[in-house]
């Protein structure tokens, strides 16, 4: 069902691009376009059409149902809004059952990469394949959007100033789930940012359960476990790759 709910996100997003869309100011300068409420409607039809009790936590309806329901879905219709609202294709739809399964859709390239909450694939034009991390390609997405919750002790501006950054990856700057779906599928070596507890977060829940799923090693920023007290995100395509950013996030690297 993370599947076709993503998809059904997907639908609207794609259909809606390139419009003048009306857009809800939220603060701070964040704010929601008419894509991303169409887009939770589409992905709430599908999931009360099969389970109408299920809880779900939106990223524009907020919460719907018990938030101590048994099952909750983590929703975020559009991740990239910013990316949207200027013609930019760099986006996703996320939508993950907590501890259960999860999907990243990218409407423009027809990917959806998905979990069973075991294995992780991805669909492409009709056919699945599963998803392999590889740290090969060295590129390196570091999100360098606000808050800073851990400055000054890190900053993710100053990772990519690091020489032993520059000397091992390459950086780049994708403020989106899909940098996580490419660091499951082997297009990125690892992912960094910062952040507090993230694993219950609409950003980031369905794209954490994907490199989870495929074998990727997840932490926070401090290498500790993901959780109530964890900091940030860091995700690498392997064991090795993990160790090196996270010395050169130490300052020790």
């Amino acid at each position: 069902m993370a599947t076709a709910a993503a998809g059904a996100g997907a639908d609207v997003v794609r259909g809606m691009y390139g419009r003048r869309l009306a857009r809800v100011d939220k603060g701070a300068g964040d704010f929601a376009t008419a894509a991303d409420i169409e887009a939770e409607k589409a992905i709430l039809d599908v999931i009360r059409s099969a389970r109408p009790d299920d809880a779900v936590l939106g990223e524009e309806g907020g919460q719907q149902g018990a938030a101590e329901a048994a099952r909750q879905w983590l929703v975020d219709p559009l991740c990239g809004t910013l990316n949207y609202a200027v013609g930019t294709m760099l986006v996703a739809v996320n939508v993950a059952l907590r501890d259960g399964p999860a999907a990243v859709a990218d409407p423009f390239s027809g990917e959806v990469f998905f979990t069973d909450g075991e294995s992780a694939w991805v669909r492409h034009n009709g056919a699945d394949e599963p998803l392999r991390p590889t740290s090969a390609t060295r590129l390196v997405d570091v999100n360098l959007d606000p808050p800073f919750p851990s400055a000054p002790g890190f900053r993710a501006v100053n990772l990519l100033a690091r020489t032993g950054f520059v000397e091992r990856f390459r950086p780049r700057v994708v403020s989106t789930t899909l940098a996580l779906a490419w660091v499951a599928a082997g297009k990125r070596a690892a992912y960094v940012t910062d952040g507090g507890d993230l694993s219950g977060s609409v950003h980031f829940a369905a794209g954490i359960a994907l490199c989870r799923a495929a074998g990727c090693a997840v932490t926070g920023i401090d290498g500790a476990p993901l959780g109530r007290t964890g900091r940030g995100l860091v995700v690498a395509a392997d064991a090795e790759t993990h160790e090196l950013l996270m010395s050169l996030i130490r300052g020790t690297g």
